[in-house]
This record gives structure tokens, C-alpha cells and sequence, in this order.
């Protein structure tokens, strides 16, 4: 394919989903990363798209439309490769007993699945989809938050279940954010927020899982700052102004090896 011809198919591309990955770009047009990301450098200087870290995104919606996240389906379908590598660099953190609260989203959905093969197990999550993937495993103690549902990603959200999670302590919280960048983490639905934070507030360590796409986002409603993160488990180097935050608060980051 030309770089004319390829230039035309990612503007169509990010045109029909709105934002779309490199990984994505990479596989569907049959070419490297590094291509892709000459591509997308030179695309935005021509004004067609907007690029950022690990990814472009129509500048129409950019500029007409708040920031949102997909469909929680569609979303299941994007850097499913680099998802898996998260979730089970963050399932080594853990130790037998363990006790840990996840939220709902498509890496912490990988994770479910990662767990399945650990020893005894007590977690805690508002997400249907996870309670079934770690209930695969006898061993685990499963609880599932209870509240106002939301078919989209099949969760418990509101008021009872931010009343619920209060009544557990545990001793990790593995949450997935829609955005990173120098300041924190952050995400697109305000119910959402509130169920991460109400998570991190009965826990002593807690871990955001976050793939290279969500660097440089800005959401709208701050998860937390970098000070009230202990981990950022991830598949790529952030860039220097987001490392230069982890380090200056101390937080850890856990690159798995590709």
C-alpha cells in the first residue's frame, strides 16, 4: 500500500471509531508500529487527526464532543496483547490470602481472568464479568457489590454500592482509570470515579492498570493524584513528564517484559 493510500485508510479508520491505537492501526494495515506513528506525526501536522501517545483521535470529536470512553464491548476488542501483560504482571503482586477489591473495566476484566490460576483468594468487586472469571477458581471467596446497575460493563454503581464496599477492608485495590497524565488519574463517568476512590480509601496499597493509550488523555473527574497511587502496572514507558511525576511521589512502575 501507498503511504498516500495507507495515510487515506487511518483517516477513515479514526474517522469511523473516533480514537483508535497504534497496535490497532499496526495489525489492521499490515505495517509496523514505527510506521504507524510516522504516520500519525505526519497526519496531525497535515490537521487530520489529532495524535497522541499510543494513538490518534478525530479531531472533530476532540473538539465538538466531551472526552468519553466507547462501548465496553468495543473497548474489550482494543490492546487486548498489551491488557493480558498488565493483568498478569499484576496478578505476581499478589500472595496467597490475599485480600483485594477490583473495579470494573476491560484490563481489570483481564486480571479476572489471570487470577483464576492463584491460591485462595478473597476479592471483592462491583463487576459481574469478574465475579464469574475468578469464581472459576473454588478457592477464591467471591463478593459482589450490589446497587444501581449499568448494562453497559456490567456493574454496580451509586450510592449502596460506595455503602458496601465501606463495610470490607482488604489489602490491595486493582483499578482501571480512562486517563493518565502528570498530575493523576482520572476517568469519564462520575459513578465510576466514586466507586474507585471508595475502593481506595479501605485498602493499603493500590494499583492503577493502565495500557500505554491512556497516556496524555485528560478525563473529566480525578480518580486521584499520583501521592494516593502506589502502583502504576503498565506496557510501556510513560512519557518524561508522567515519570517524572511517579518518581517524584514515589510510586512504582511495572513495565512486563512484550
Amino acid at each position: 500500500m501507498r503511504p498516500a493510500d495507507r495515510h487515506d485508510e487511518i483517516v477513515r479508520l479514526v474517522l469511523k471509531t473516533g480514537e483508535i491505537s497504534v497496535d490497532d492501526l499496526a495489525d489492521r494495515l499490515g505495517v509496523s508500529r514505527e510506521t504507524i506513528r510516522r504516520d500519525l506525526t505526519a497526519l496531525d501536522e497535515m490537521g487530520k487527526v489529532r495524535k497522541f501517545h499510543g494513538g490518534a483521535r478525530a479531531r472533530s470529536v476532540a473538539a465538538t464532543e466531551p472526552p468519553t470512553e466507547g462501548p465496553f464491548a468495543a473497548r474489550m476488542a482494543e490492546n487486548t496483547a498489551a491488557k493480558r501483560r498488565i493483568a498478569y504482571a499484576a496478578a505476581s503482586l499478589l500472595s496467597p490470602g490475599d485480600a483485594l477489591f477490583i473495579d470494573t473495566g476491560t484490563t481489570t476484566l483481564a486480571l479476572a481472568e489471570a487470577l483464576i490460576g492463584l491460591p485462595s483468594l478473597v476479592i471483592i468487586t462491583n463487576s459481574c464479568r469478574v465475579a464469574a472469571t475468578v469464581s472459576a477458581n473454588p478457592d477464591h471467596k467471591v463478593f459482589l457489590i450490589g446497587g444501581a446497575y449499568g448494562a453497559d460493563a456490567g456493574e454496580s454503581l451509586g450510592h449502596l454500592a460506595v455503602e458496601q464496599i465501606g463495610r470490607f477492608r482488604a489489602r490491595h485495590a486493582f483499578l482501571t482509570v480512562g486517563a493518565v497524565d502528570p498530575s493523576g488519574v482520572m476517568d469519564f463517568d462520575v459513578q465510576e470515579t466514586q466507586i474507585a476512590q471508595a475502593m481506595m480509601d479501605r485498602v493499603e496499597l493500590t494499583t492503577i492498570l493502565a495500557d500505554s493509550s491512556k497516556f496524555g488523555r485528560r478525563g473529566i473527574f480525578e480518580v486521584a493524584p499520583w501521592h494516593r497511587v502506589d502502583r502504576l502496572v503498565t506496557d510501556a514507558t510513560p512519557p518524561e513528564e508522567i515519570t517524572a511525576a511517579l518518581t517524584a511521589e514515589g510510586v512504582d512502575l511495572l513495565i512486563p517484559a512484550p
